[in-house]
């Protein structure tokens, strides 16, 4: 009788199962052909024929940090090998107008652009904010993007999606909806094999709070969320026809996530190598004053207090007469929640005393910055597992001798022996930093100019002209 009862109602169930995804199917088929539609009926070039669109998804176009720079270089680089291209941004900067966009781009990365680009403005980019989502950030923002993503395929349907700036959900969205050939540039995934280790270690982190951490049931409940997320973040990714990554430790995330191993290339960053090399090279002059700068927009995960503390550790352990030091922190600030991390900072380094020492150095144009890396001693960087760090090549070509995070992308890519010869130095926590530090200050100035050239020479592989040429050939699959 119970058997019976069980298939009286799971038959009718089941059928209704497949009513739902064949009208879920005919609907989603119907909205694919309601957009390709659209997209035949937009306007013509001049010369009759339809310009080829390549869209690239970049929400915070206007924010100046690296990965600005490498969206700026990739639409010059398509624009200077293909002429029936257009390039599209869709961005949330409703701020700014294009012109002023493009403006910024040429003050901040000297990036002058060969062709007009058009921008299509996104009202909904609050959606992606992470402060909306107190919790269950990752999936919030995932979840936000696809909406923000239907907003921008409604405004322009391209031929070409190029996702770059770390948005994969809305990959599938272009690819099966706006039926575009579609590839992406992996700054750093959304989620890692880090990331999962950390909440199994019950690691406090500014990603992983002291509550859950203190609670073997929460931190349990968060790792089935992680590995959820994971798997849903390698099922997107896998939609990608082209995919790049800007680093090694990027690359190695990515292939234990994402089915898509034989699309996925190693394309660096674009260094402004060439600008920070025209830095004339000498012995430090003997000088009553040694500056430490550090180059990186203020977001949490650049961990500038441990900066200000291993510095603040560096000047107690000084004995003597000794030149002063001054620590210059350099950065973006994009929001109000930026504004107010740094004045945290400001805080910390009244608590600790060296409110005196400590300079704070906020969108600055390019040239002060320049100006700023040509008279430092060292080059400052402290993310762990940075995915990649332009500001540690920019340090390095700069002519600073660089002491950066022993993880991620400086340690498998950019701090490394070139011909066998120390090119920089790597940390870990506050007592490495400081110690560290102190033993760079404690070399002649003729060791760390030996130091400093060695670093110049090998950042050649970072240059605008290497990351044109990888990006060429990496994105050639999606103009065939």
């Amino acid at each position: 009788a119970c058997f019976r009862l069980l298939c009286s109602l799971l038959l009718p169930a089941l059928f209704l199962s497949g009513i739902l995804c064949i009208c879920l199917v005919v609907l989603l088929w119907g909205v694919r052909l309601w957009i390709q539609r659209k997209k035949q009926l937009s306007s013509a070039g001049r010369d009759g024929k339809r310009p080829l669109l390549v869209a690239f998804f970049h929400p915070y176009c206007n924010a100046g940090g690296g990965g600005e720079r490498v969206l700026w270089c990739a639409i010059r680089t398509l624009q200077k090998k293909y002429r029936n291209v257009t390039c599209v941004v869709y961005t949330g900067d409703r701020d700014a107008t294009g012109e002023e966009i493009v403006e910024g781009a040429f003050r901040r990365f000297h990036i002058k652009l060969i062709h007009p680009v058009k921008f299509v403005f996104l009202e909904k980019r609050f959606l992606v904010e992470a402060s909306l989502y107190p919790h269950f950030t990752l999936l919030g923002q995932s979840l936000g993007s696809v909406f923000l993503g239907w907003e921008a395929l409604l405004k322009c349907v391209p031929d070409i999606y190029i996702d770059s700036m770390g948005y994969a959900f809305t990959i599938p969205l272009f690819k099966y909806l706006g039926g575009c050939r579609v590839g992406c540039y992996v700054h750093y995934p959304t989620i890692s094999t880090d990331m999962l280790s950390v909440v199994r270690n019950q690691d406090t982190r500014f990603n992983n709070a002291a509550f859950i951490t203190s609670s073997p049931l929460f931190s349990k409940f968060k790792l089935v969320y992680y590995y959820f997320f994971a798997f849903m973040y390698g099922l997107v990714g896998s939609c990608s026809d082209v995919v790049m990554v800007n680093s090694s430790w990027t690359l190695n995330h990515i292939l234990s996530l994402w089915r898509a191993g034989a699309c996925i290339s190693v394309v660096y960053p674009p260094c402004d190598v060439q600008t920070f090399l025209d830095i004339p090279l000498e012995v430090e002059k003997s000088t009553s004053e040694y500056s430490i700068v550090s180059v990186s927009q203020f977001r949490p995960e650049k961990d500038h207090p441990l900066q200000i503390r291993a510095f603040a550790k560096l000047l107690k352990e000084r004995v003597g007469p000794q030149p002063s030091l001054k620590l210059i922190l350099i950065g973006g600030c994009r929001n109000q929640q930026d504004e107010e991390r740094v004045n945290n900072l400001k805080r910390l380094c009244e608590e600790l005393g060296v409110s005196d020492d400590v300079i704070f150095r906020i969108n600055i144009p390019f040239e002060e910055l320049k100006r700023h890396l040509a008279e430092a001693t060292i080059g400052l960087h402290t993310m762990w597992n940075e995915h990649f760090g332009i500001g540690v090549v920019e340090c390095m070509a700069a002519g600073t001798v660089i002491l950066a995070h022993n993880s991620g992308g400086p340690k498998l890519d950019i701090v490394v022996p070139h011909e066998g010869r120390v090119t920089g130095f790597l940390a870990e926590d506050e007592d490495s930093y400081a110690d560290t530090m102190a033993y760079i200050f404690s070399l002649s100035p003729e060791k760390r100019l030996e130091i400093r050239e060695n670093a110049r020479r090998s950042v050649h592989r970072f240059s605008d002209q290497h990351f044109e040429d990888t990006f060429l050939l990496s994105v050639e699959p999606l103009f065939k």
